[in-house]
Order: C-alpha cells, then sequence, then structure tokens
C-alpha cells in the first residue's frame, strides 16, 4: 500500500510594518529562514522584514513568540 504524503497547510504570515522596529531578532530565530530585510528603507530609517519564503515555515511559531514588539502572526490556512 502506498505512503500518503502529508499535505502541508498554506501558513499566512503578517508582519504589522507599524509595530516593527527593525530588530530583525525573527531573522536570526527562524529555523527555515522565512524572513529577508526589504530592499526598501521605511519611513522609520530602516529596512523593514517581509516574508519571503512563507512555504518553508514550519509552524514553529520561534518569530512571533520572540517579536519584542508583537507584530508577527503566524497561522496555518484551514
Amino acid at each position: 500500500m502506498p505512503v500518503k504524503e502529508k499535505k502541508k497547510k498554506p501558513t499566512r504570515i503578517h508582519i504589522n510594518q507599524k509595530w516593527c522596529k527593525g530588530c530583525y531578532i525573527c531573522l536570526e530565530a527562524c529555523p527555515k529562514k522565512v524572513f529577508e530585510k526589504s530592499p526598501e528603507v521605511a519611513e522609520k530609517g530602516f529596512n523593514p522584514v517581509v516574508v519571503a519564503h512563507s512555504e518553508q515555515c514550519t509552524h514553529c511559531w520561534q518569530c512571533e513568540m520572540l517579536c519584542p514588539d508583537l507584530a508577527i502572526h503566524v497561522a496555518k490556512e484551514s
């Protein structure tokens, strides 16, 4: 009997750019390197974090738990 592959549920990662202060903790905390610095400079004077590879997210929630500004929310799509 063939083994069924588990379908990975898509991930929705939201970064509240108004709350993000550019500490980049999420860049270091993510084991799959889902985030990157944007090439664009924000009005606050830093390169904001953007979701670059949401398909690689393993739902460990390290980014959400470690964000000091509560600017990241990770949700599995139903």
